[in-house]
């Protein structure tokens, strides 16, 4: 009988404490159901994009250069509906080496800097980077270019960034800023590769 009246009694607590917050434990549980859900959602679907996306970037690279136009087509989807996944960022960079090859560099330009702007990767963000101040270089557009390498900040290219400025800088007629640039891309280039033997022969051709 002592036992019917404890459970009793606790039974009693229990209707106390849910009649006064039953109502807020439902929700406080499906609040936390639904969030559940939208992340399993949500990751499904970013899981899903990637997967897309990886596709179509396959198959641009998968076709032929000379098709520039379908080159572009199939990189202007991957930025606009793709943005969100390495993929985007990846392609407008291949996109802009098939324009600047097909003699379009004002495409390749508009690409290049969007993906500065919207890359997932740091390591796309720089090599468009050096593509653009290359462009720009090449066009004379020296304080672009400098512009362009200065919002680079990816360490592991400190040396291709710092040679290219040594040339713009020699191309300013600034030939012991470049030297110091030269230096730097020295310290950081691969002391076995080409770029460096040639970086070191810029650098000894200014009385270094």
């Amino acid at each position: 009988m002592a036992y019917d009246l404890e459970e009793q009694e606790q039974l009693d607590e229990f209707k106390a404490w849910w009649k006064k917050n039953g109502s807020m434990t439902i929700n406080i549980v499906l609040a936390v159901l639904v969030a559940y859900l939208a992340w399993q959602g949500y990751h499904y679907f970013q899981n899903k994009k990637s997967v897309e996306a990886s596709t179509l970037y396959q198959t641009m690279l998968t076709t032929d250069p000379i098709k520039v136009g379908e080159i572009k087509a199939q990189s202007a989807k991957l930025m606009e509906d793709y943005s969100g996944t390495p993929y985007a960022g990846r392609a407008a960079v291949y996109a802009a080496k098939t324009n600047f090859a097909a003699n379009d560099s004002k495409s390749a330009k508009s690409q290049l800097e969007w993906a500065i702007k919207n890359a997932k990767e740091s390591a796309v963000k720089a090599i468009a980077g050096l593509q653009l101040a290359n462009i720009l270089f090449e066009e004379k557009s020296y304080d672009e270019a400098s512009k362009a390498l200065a919002a680079i900040d990816d360490k592991g290219y400190a040396g291709l960034k710092a040679n290219m400025q040594g040339d713009v800088l020699l191309a300013q007629g600034k030939p012991a800023e470049a030297k110091k640039a030269y230096t730097t891309a020295l310290e950081y280039l691969d002391a076995q590769g080409r770029l460096h033997a040639y970086t070191q022969q810029k650098l000894e051709s200014l009385g270094v």
